[in-house]
């Protein structure tokens, strides 16, 4: 695996989402991928995260997200 590994709340300002958002979608099946490489840590791929915020753009209001 190639990348840069960032963690939550890095995640959290790169994004505008908090950490608590984070992981309600990690909960929900939803948001970027994520790794558990230990039981009580969450790490993400930052090229990851910037193609799921890439995959969320929106052209009108008038479209639900």
């Amino acid at each position: 695996m190639t990348g840069e590994f960032i963690r939550p709340a890095d995640v959290a300002e790169l994004t505008g989402l908090t950490v608590a958002a984070l992981a309600q979608l990690r909960y929900r099946g939803k948001g970027p991928r994520y790794y558990k490489p230990t039981p009580h840590s969450v790490i993400y791929r930052r090229a990851e995260v910037i193609a799921w915020l890439e995959t969320t753009v929106q052209t009108s209001t008038a479209v639900p997200a």
